[in-house]
């Protein structure tokens, strides 16, 4: 029945992920050779899976496990060729926390930083951030983008354990 029931969550998993994708290749290639494009988080993948899996499960109506659902929360890292803006969650352990509870999470704007962007074989990229003006950590980010627009981005710090989103690479929106 386990079995059954993690077949069928993987299946409607893989489902719900296909038809979230926004890009075809050549909006792919062309949007990250502009370094203008916004990384969308569906789900959040702690490092601390048995934390977090704990603290889940003991919710009411939880199953616990490892994945969190963001669809629809509307968590996103936009980056530009000039700002990185990130607008994600965080969950896991932090090794020092922010004094104003509403500054949790991992927000910021960067106006310095790096940008190294490398393709395999196959067409898929892989691109290295690293912020350097964050005020109260500076974070790496480390974003692997398929082809047909999904990616999964992974976050570290000094002071917090990595997390990993996975999602997908949206256009910007047209200004008139």
């Amino acid at each position: 029945m386990k079995r059954l029931n993690l077949i069928l969550s993987l299946g409607f998993l893989a489902f719900g992920v296909q038809s979230f994708a926004q890009t075809n290749k050549e909006t792919t290639v062309k949007i990250v050779a502009d370094k203008h494009y916004t990384f969308v988080a569906n789900t959040a993948l702690p490092m601390s899976n048995l934390d977090v899996s704990r603290v889940l499960s003991m919710m009411p109506g939880s199953q616990g496990g490892a994945t969190i659902n963001l669809t629809g929360s509307q968590y996103d890292v936009k980056i530009t060729k000039d700002s990185v803006v990130a607008y994600l969650p965080y969950y896991g352990r932090a090794f020092s926390a922010p004094m104003d509870p509403s500054q949790g999470g991992i927000k910021f704007t960067s106006k310095d930083f790096t940008y190294t962007e490398s393709k395999n074989k196959r067409g898929a990229y892989t691109i290295q951030i690293n912020t350097k003006d964050v005020q109260r950590e500076n974070y790496r980010f480390t974003i692997n983008i398929s082809t047909n627009g999904y990616a999964s981005l992974t976050a570290s710090s000094i002071n917090k354990q990595p997390i990993v989103f996975n999602g997908y690479l949206d256009e910007p929106k047209k200004q008139d």
